[in-house]
């Protein structure tokens, strides 16, 4: 039997031909991603979590027109937001660098070793970027320096302020001054209320 061709079944809602390989990279337009609101990030993930990105690991995966490179990355996960990641969780995406090939997804969030993160996670190995709204569904964890709280950003790097206004106005989402940003509690309270909201008033 045929091996079903990769991109044919990830979500073709999303994917679009947006992939460079070569030695160089070479940025392609991006996709048209229309941001969510904070009501659908929480209601689409399957998975919410924070965590610490342990391991991130790029391969070749298929053989001949479906050759491609793909990208593992491994949290350590701290706290289970909405359903149970467990101890540690896997994410795979599209794309990466073997060597001195490089497979370029525009948009595809970069992950380092270190780098620390509550994530929306939708639809695991079926999708090539496994995140509610792509870089949406990414929320960074950073330690504000001035003040040596952990504070928010989305995935432009930008301060979270207000998350109502995320999908509706990302500009009064965000704030110019870091010490305006939400912390990763005031996040996970958010999420908790949101769901408890939705199990008191379930959509018809």
């Amino acid at each position: 039997m045929k091996p079903t061709n990769v991109f044919t079944a990830m979500k073709l809602k999303y994917l679009l031909p947006l992939i460079v390989i070569g030695l160089a990279v070479t940025r392609t337009p991006a996709t048209t991603v229309i941001p969510p609101t904070f009501e659908q990030l929480v209601q689409q993930a399957e998975l919410i979590f924070q965590g610490t990105v342990t391991a991130s690991r790029s391969v070749w995966e298929g053989e001949g027109g479906d050759r491609h490179i793909e990208t593992y990355v491994t949290f350590q996960v701290e706290d289970n937001v909405k359903g149970q990641a467990g101890a540690s969780y896997t994410i795979r995406m599209l794309g990466g660098t073997v060597g001195d090939e490089t497979m370029e997804v525009t948009d595809t969030p970069k992950f380092q070793v270190g780098d620390r993160d509550i994530l929306f996670v939708e639809h695991n190995n079926d999708q090539f970027v496994p995140l509610v709204g792509i870089s949406h569904g990414r929320f960074h964890v950073q330690r504000d320096e001035q003040t040596g709280r952990d504070v928010v950003t989305n995935g432009d790097g930008e301060p979270v302020r207000d998350l109502t206004q995320l999908g509706r106005d990302e500009k009064a989402a965000t704030a110019a001054d870091v010490t305006e940003a939400i912390s990763p509690d005031d996040l996970k309270a958010a999420i908790h209320k949101q769901l408890g909201d939705s199990a008191d008033h379930p959509a018809n």
